[in-house]
């Protein structure tokens, strides 16, 4: 059948719109990105500081975005279902009790373009004791389980890697940053001109501060075991000028050169503690939208050295694709009732079936 998996990361740049074929097999048909408008992003990105009628309001406001993407990727075909991961805007998986927020109300999806919804896939995780993320790891071993083990690693605003093969998924977690801290520094260091270092300009003009990436990588996050997982603000502004200090136009090219290998290095980081020690992996594919920054891939080229690090494009699977295709696949599942968490990644007592459904 059809599934369309709707997806807005944490860096908050926009709607990542999939149309798939699932099934036995899994195909992705179509994928298309549709931006944010400015005054809607910078309202995404302050969310964890409105208030209930603004946040209300946005919840709203969102769901007909992602309902506008998903009637835009449908483009008149008959879908059987959307799978809306929605919009984090606040994840916090160790607070007392565990908490989570999505928005994009997904009853205005449904009412608008006419084909259930699945959405807010986190919550049920957490009631079961799990961290609630990731969740892609589900998927990864469904599209990778049956093969040589691999290293699974999504750079998105946070970084996550699964190791999946040989019949099952043995392994995943959130690896630290991954764009959010290098987007925020360029808009901040150009005055809001660039929302992000497209392709790395940037930090190739800079010069990274390779000591201050050793200590940084010293802090309690990098050293805490699996299951664990983050949420943007854990790596924000705040923490961004505790550690660097003030960014402009004269530091930025060496404050994001330290921040591309602050990623890379947290990842390697992260395999040389959690995965290398137990696992024989063949190789490390990357998706999401560090995979086409060419500074951070040959620094994460040279730090896992001798595995080999290739963009999942080359794996059949698009890498600006992989996480909204991940919520097509989990909302098929879930419209059969069949489980579509991953209870070794996120911590869950178990096997169950997430999101909440709204009948057509």
């Amino acid at each position: 059948m059809l599934a369309v998996g709707l997806m807005s990361g944490t860096s908050a740049d926009g709607i990542t719109a999939v149309l798939a074929q699932t099934g036995r097999r899994f195909k992705v048909l179509a994928c298309r990105t549709f931006a944010y408008p400015p005054a809607v992003r910078r309202r995404v990105l302050s969310a964890a500081g409105l208030r209930a009628p603004e946040i209300s309001r946005l919840n709203m406001e969102l769901g007909g975005l992602f309902a506008d993407a998903a009637l835009g990727i449908m483009g008149g075909r008959r879908v059987r279902v959307i799978g809306s991961h929605g919009q984090t805007v606040w994840h916090g998986p160790d607070a007392d009790p565990p908490n989570t927020l999505q928005l994009a109300e997904p009853s205005v999806i449904a009412e608008r373009t006419g084909v259930t919804v699945v959405a807010d896939f986190r919550p049920r995780d957490m009631a079961a004791g799990g961290q609630g993320a990731p969740l892609a790891p589900a998927f990864d071993e469904f599209l990778f389980g049956r093969g040589p083990l691999k290293a699974l690693q999504n750079i998105g605003g946070i970084g996550n890697v699964s190791v999946a093969g040989k019949g099952r998924l043995w392994t995943a977690f959130d690896t630290g940053p991954g764009n959010c801290l290098m987007d925020l520094a360029a808009s901040l260091g150009t005055g809001g001109r660039l929302a992000m270092d497209k392709n790395g300009r940037l930090a190739a003009r800079g010069k990274a501060d390779e000591r201050k990436v050793v200590l940084l990588l010293k802090e309690p996050f990098f050293l805490k075991p699996p299951p664990k997982s983050l949420d943007r603000s854990d790596f924000g502004e705040r923490y961004l000028r505790s550690h660097l200090g003030r960014i402009s136009r004269d530091n930025v090219s060496d404050i994001l050169a330290t921040l591309t290998l602050l990623t890379a290095a947290s990842i390697a980081d992260s395999y040389r503690r959690f995965i290398l020690p137990r696992f024989k992996i063949r190789e490390t594919l990357v998706s999401g939208g560090g995979s086409r920054n060419p500074v951070l891939m040959r620094l994460l080229r040279d730090l896992l050295k001798p595995v080999p690090v290739a963009v999942s494009d080359l794996a059949d699977m698009p890498a600006m694709a992989k996480e909204a295709a991940c919520f097509a696949w989990m909302a098929a599942r879930a419209v059969h009732g069949r489980p579509n968490n991953c209870p070794q990644a996120t911590g869950a007592a178990g096997p169950r079936v997430l999101g909440k459904i709204v009948p057509a």
